[in-house]
């Protein structure tokens, strides 16, 4: 693997990171050692080591009247960079509370292709709690039974409950509705004739709304608390309205 390449990732870009490689050879050094190494001027050689070592990359010592600077170990990197992916971890959650309620536009993404129609789907399984659903069979059809039955095994193991109105089908009756209570699932059947649903939407995540269409391979995730709670109530409205489920 190339090494400048990564550290670029890193924020050593341009000739920062043939300075920090060349001090870190050297082992300690003069400016001017570090920047003919390096394949620089004296003047540009200073300056970067003067950034580098703000940023904890470079030390400096001093060996009589010399000026010596030194490359920090990697592994003094490695351990300043798993400290700061902590510190970020813990302020993750205050992050991401700011992101949800800041701005008034919707947040909307999307998704082609059957791996993108995956995504969709497990990207409900990153919240907790209850979500609803109206579904179609078409969806569950382009997935697959064994990619199915392994989401829904995932979703039971985060004690994910679902709340579901799907077209009456023969499929859904028995494969889906039948076995409802052992995969924390209530599912209502409506008349298909009457409503084909050809598409699925589920409304999670207090602030979520996803589109999968099997037709078009396409998966829309928005992210809206208004249209959430819109959906929500049409969904509850629907569902107070069809009859209670009979427990076999």
């Amino acid at each position: 693997m190339e090494i400048k390449p990564v550290l670029e990732q890193f924020g050593l870009t341009g000739r920062k990171a043939d300075v920090y490689l060349a001090a870190l050879e050297l082992g300690s050094a003069t400016v001017i050692e570090i920047a003919k190494k390096a394949g620089i001027k004296r003047t540009t050689g200073y300056d970067i080591l003067m950034d580098l070592e703000k940023e904890g990359l470079v030390s400096e010592t001093a060996k009589g009247k010399k000026r010596l600077f030194i490359g920090e170990d990697p592994e003094k990197i490695k351990r300043d960079l798993s400290r700061k992916e902590q510190l970020f971890s813990e302020i993750l959650p205050q992050l991401k509370s700011i992101h949800n309620v800041s701005g008034t536009k919707p947040k909307i993404r999307f998704y082609e292709g059957i791996e993108g129609v995956k995504e969709v789907y497990n990207d409900t399984l990153k919240y907790s709690g209850e979500f609803v659903a109206f579904g179609s069979e078409d969806v569950v059809k382009i997935l697959g039974e064994h990619w199915t039955y392994d989401y829904i095994k995932r979703r039971v193991a985060k004690e994910i409950r679902v709340r579901a109105i799907l077209p009456h089908t023969d499929y859904l009756e028995k494969e889906i509705q039948g076995r409802d209570q052992a995969q924390l699932r209530t599912t209502k059947l409506i008349d298909r004739k009457k409503y084909p649903f050809s598409i699925e939407i589920d409304i999670y995540g207090h602030s979520k709304v996803a589109l999968l269409s099997s037709k078009e391979m396409l998966g829309i995730i928005i992210e809206s608390t208004e249209i959430y709670n819109t959906l929500k109530f049409i969904f509850e409205i629907l569902w107070d309205t069809l009859p209670e489920v009979r427990i076999k």
